[in-house]
């Protein structure tokens, strides 16, 4: 007990010391981290190490991507969902079986189901891995992009390896495989969407932030849970979960909640992922040990499979960037309809006529409410027309995409769990892992220097501009919705009775601001760090309000 209390309290000092230093030097915390647990695997205490696999999937993953998923900008997700669902799907299947042809050549009589299952095992991107692309300077779609591949493309490799592992027994069906897949999908969506919902009900009647916040700890357990246990995937689970989350609760949940909140599970997440970088490296010996071949093959074999998953990767993304540039040229053409329409619906005279015009036809009738949806929808498309605009990907942000793709925990987890007659299963294990450490090591060490020397020139004057501009329209929005609330405290003495008055006032104008922050959210007109940091001074400002009249008590 007291020698794991020890490794347990040095490994939060190493995790520490590896996210304070490490940008000192240049090297990102997570390389660092992987690195110190390699060279703690050659000591005598950690040469027997095993971490269960189930422990890093069903333990660490959920909450880690449930944080992520909350902190994630809703609406940059949607406007790349298309993309994003193709990188987690299309290119892990893709990847998978070249990997899977890959691996049946070179290694001798493993055979294509279980080349593909190892192929399902090395290609998707892992979420924490990807957490080093944050520290540098990515365009927020490249950002959401790999953010959203990463949280939703787990399911797919995993559903494809169980896969690959029925079709070695001959028993494979390829719409057994669909329909396997499709219902994982749907039923962890299902479960993740209700438990984000219920969880927010529950929380928004628990007064006290410590109290709250234990109970969000809890929620993506309570989503991945039942998802697995019914078949579904439990990874995706906890991402609905979290996507809800962070949908909803800037408009259930109190400021000191969310607070509370925030500063506990980035804690919770910079350990876990140290955690998660250190038992990577630290396992390096144990996995060696149990391969009875040459090692030095062994690696040369997972370094012709990163090389081939970048390629793969390359050949998809190259003809995505070519669609996503087309769509953007249609939506200019679009512009200008959308545009007119919204123009016309600024009058009430407009609107009338629209409402006239759409009740002639004979199929069916449209309400006014239907109209104000059809109104909410010309705000939305223009704004993702204008984050298109603003935000275009090009051949540097193709490049970030394809080398941000590294591996990481979940490549070595997976592999951990192939059954125990798998063929050379010890050496499809060090294959696993030596792909997720050269891939870290390799492209994370590499990432910033690269988004550094191929970043463009930026006009500052005119980015200034913008920001100004930006600025403007977001100060206007909260002068007016504060100017929409009625002044209780007007002609009133100052006495007890007119300062609660003030104070109830001036909540009332930080309610009606945030809620046309959030409005303006869910419509997208507003870039998402801009919003965050208003609707982070405006929960700054309530708690000191909440604060001082509790003082005043």
């Amino acid at each position: 007990m007291t020698e794991l209390l020890a490794v347990t309290v040095a490994g939060l000092v190493v995790i520490a010391a590896a996210t304070v230093f490490g940008p000192r030097l240049g090297v990102a915390a997570p390389l660092v981290l992987v690195a110190i647990g390699v060279a703690a695997s050659f000591l005598p205490a950690f040469g027997a190490v095993h971490i269960e696999p189930e422990l890093i999937l069903e333990g660490v993953l959920p909450p880690l991507l449930y944080s992520s998923a909350v902190s994630m900008p809703a609406m940059n997700f949607r406007r790349e969902f298309g993309a994003i669902s193709g990188l987690s799907v299309l290119l892990v299947v893709g990847s998978a079986l070249a990997l899977g042809l890959f691996f049946m050549l070179v290694i001798p009589g493993l055979g294509f189901a279980w080349g593909v299952a190892l192929g399902a095992i090395v290609s998707p991107t892992d979420a924490v891995a990807t957490s080093i692309i944050k520290q540098t300077a990515v365009s927020k779609r490249v950002a959401a992009m790999l953010d959203g591949e990463s949280l939703l493309n787990d399911a797919t490799a995993l559903v494809l390896l169980r896969t690959a592992v029925v079709a070695a027994a001959a028993s494979f069906s390829l719409w057994g495989s669909v329909g396997r897949f499709a219902y994982s999908v749907a039923i962890a969506v299902l479960i993740g969407w209700l438990v984000g919902r219920l969880h927010l009900i529950v929380r928004r009647r628990v007064t006290d932030p410590t109290v709250n916040t234990v109970i969000s700890f809890a929620v993506p357990f309570i989503a991945s849970v039942p998802a697995g246990l019914l078949g579904g995937s439990g990874l995706v689970a906890a991402v609905v979960a979290g996507i809800v989350t962070g949908i909803r609760a800037p408009r259930e949940l109190s400021p000191q909640n969310r607070l509370s909140d925030s500063q506990n599970w980035r804690t919770v997440e910079l350990v876990l992922e140290g955690a998660v970088f250190l038992t990577m490296g630290v396992q390096l010996t144990s996995i060696v040990s149990a391969v009875d071949v040459g090692v030095g093959t062994t690696v040369l074999v997972a370094v012709g499979a990163l090389a081939l998953t970048i390629l793969v990767r390359a050949a998809y993304i190259a003809p995505l960037l070519r669609v996503l540039h087309g769509l953007s040229r249609r939506t200019d053409r679009l512009q200008t309809r959308l545009l007119d329409m919204r123009e016309r619906m600024s009058t009430s005279e407009g609107k009338q006529e629209t409402l006239d015009e759409l009740n002639a036809r004979p199929l069916f009738k449209v309400s006014e409410r239907d109209l104000e949806r059809f109104t909410v929808r010309i705000t939305r498309g223009l704004a993702d027309i204008e984050y298109f605009r603003r935000e275009p990907l090009q051949w540097r942000e193709g490049l970030v995409v394809v080398w941000a793709g590294m591996r990481g925990a979940v490549t070595v987890a997976a592999a951990q769990t192939l059954p125990a007659d798998t063929p050379q299963r010890s050496v499809l294990v060090l294959v696993a892992f030596a792909v997720a450490v050269l891939s870290l090591l390799v492209q994370g060490g590499t990432i910033g220097p690269l988004v550094r020397s191929i970043t463009a020139d930026v006009d500052r004057a005119a980015l200034d501009e913008q920001g100004k501009q930006e600025r403007d329209r977001l100060f206007d929005l909260l002068k007016t919705s504060a100017e929409s609330v009625p002044d209780a405290y007007a002609g009133r003495d100052p006495t007890p009775e007119g300062f609660e008055a003030a104070k109830r006032t001036r909540l009332a104008v930080l309610a009606a601001q945030r809620s046309a922050l959030l409005d303006a959210r869910d419509n997208g007109t507003f870039d998402a760090d801009v919003l965050e940091t208003a609707l982070a001074n405006l929960d700054a400002s309530e708690i000191t309000i909440e604060m001082r009249g509790r003082l005043a008590g």
